[in-house]
């Protein structure tokens, strides 16, 4: 049986591989280059951070003595990823992008790799478990949840889950770098990664201006009642919720409640107008396929690092789903996903939507 091995230059990946190999497995390691300089907006004359996690990756593979190949997807990574990265801000959302490099990088374009190379499964460093019971798939969380990242696999179709392994979902973290220690592997020790690969300088802007060419328009702070509190320096430099950075030197502080691009305003009021009960997605992945016949109690995470909180789930005719938390959330932000829990076990998610309430209770009654 062979696996190819999805390989980033850290530590998880590299014992991903090595798990498999002492489990038996033909492995094939490989590395995707996802972009070049440029599409970070960085100097092409800078070392760039992805070449140096290929070399790490070559090296892991080289010790664990398994074949070690570099897979070109700049044009998918710049058109799936970045480019939707830029057209969630320039629309006035938070993407993010982390779901879309899984949903159309590793599980799409390189899952069709893999089977394009006879390999029975891809194999990747993913904190999550993968659970078959009578014919259906199941993703679950790791066991270890300050490293759970089931939250940004929510999209993975029964047939992705069928052929992939996160040999992992059941370790800790010390555990995975006492055996890249035991194994001599020189990553062993290697930080995490804390910032979206194409963004190493957390500068989202210039990167969003870089990729489209345009400069965003400043245009109007307004309160609630659409009183003119400032000028704002274009909407792709906030996000709901956000309250330093807005450079207004007013007495109190002020929160960015919403974006609306079509008249390029930014609303702003207190931290209370921040909460709600109740929150939409514009579409629902169902991981088992089918979504319940009515409103299921469930847990729900607007954010990666936000804890799941109890809500009561609504499917809507559009496909979407309306959650009704039992506690009023902070900043739930257009552009994120709501990802739903049954205990450890992933139902599935979306991403929250942007439309108003009255807008989705006409089309939840249509």
């Amino acid at each position: 049986m062979k696996a190819l091995i999805a390989m980033s230059g850290g530590v998880d990946s590299s014992v991903a591989a090595l798990r498999m190999l002492e489990a038996g497995w033909d492995c094939l390691g490989c590395t995707m280059k996802l972009y070049q300089n440029e599409d970070a907006g960085l100097s092409a004359s800078r070392t760039c951070c992805a070449l140096e996690d290929v070399e790490d990756a070559r090296g892991a593979a080289c010790r664990l003595g398994i074949p070690h190949y570099v897979f070109n997807f700049t044009e998918d990574f710049r058109r799936e990823v970045i480019g939707r990265f830029a057209a969630a801000y320039m629309a006035g959302r938070t993407p993010n992008p982390c779901i879309d490099c899984n949903r159309f990088l590793k599980f799409g374009r390189l899952d069709r790799r893999a089977r394009e190379l006879g390999c029975d499964v891809l194999v990747t460093g993913h904190y999550a478990r993968i659970v078959e019971e009578q014919g259906r798939w199941y993703l679950k969380k790791a066991l270890d949840e300050t490293k759970d990242q089931s939250y940004f696999l929510y999209r993975m179709s029964q047939a992705q889950l069928a052929r992939t392994r996160f040999p992992l979902g059941e370790l800790t973290k010390p555990e995975v770098r006492a055996m890249a220690e035991a194994r001599g592997l020189l990553n062993a020790r290697k930080p995490d990664s804390q910032d979206i690969c194409f963004v190493p300088d957390g500068d989202y802007a210039r990167v969003i201006e870089s990729c489209t060419g345009i400069t965003p328009e400043p245009g109007d702070f307004l309160d609630e009642a659409g009183r003119v509190l400032g000028r704002h320096k274009g909407i792709i430099h906030y996000t709901v919720g956000q309250r330093r950075g807005l450079g207004l030197g007013l007495e109190r502080p002020w929160y960015v409640l919403r974006i609306e691009p079509e008249r390029n305003a930014v609303i702003l009021g207190p931290k209370s107008a921040l909460y709600t009960k109740t929150a939409f997605t514009e579409g629902f992945h169902w991981i088992c396929g089918t979504p319940p016949a009515g409103p299921i109690r469930c847990a729900a995470k607007i954010r990666y690092r936000h804890p799941e909180q109890p809500c009561l789930l609504t499917p809507l005719p559009n496909g979407g789903v309306r959650l009704d938390f039992d506690e009023a959330q902070r900043a739930v932000t257009p552009g994120q996903s709501a990802v739903v829990y049954d205990g450890d076990t992933v139902l599935g998610g979306g991403e929250l939507s942007s439309l108003s309430h009255s807008n989705q209770e006409e089309i939840e009654h249509a």
